[in-house]
């Protein structure tokens, strides 16, 4: 049992990462990896365990302020 009294095969972490396109795959798998690591070590869950989502946003479906991130 985990310290919040569930079994460890009960636990399923899944992390959604919402980031802007153009990140290479390299920068997405070391994004995951250091993720994945930082969940394991603080939240007490084997690595096989964890599920991570990542949705790249192209930079005209996202906006702060009232303005487009393709706009500046």
């Amino acid at each position: 049992l985990l310290n919040n009294g569930h079994k460890e095969e009960e636990t399923m972490p899944l992390v959604h990462i919402e980031l802007l396109e153009g990140r290479t795959p390299e920068q997405l798998k070391g994004l995951v990896q250091d993720v994945t690591a930082a969940i394991a070590k603080n939240a007490n869950v084997p690595e096989e365990r964890i599920h991570i989502v990542l949705s790249e946003m192209k930079p005209d479906h996202y906006a702060v302020g009232g303005t487009l991130k393709s706009e500046g």
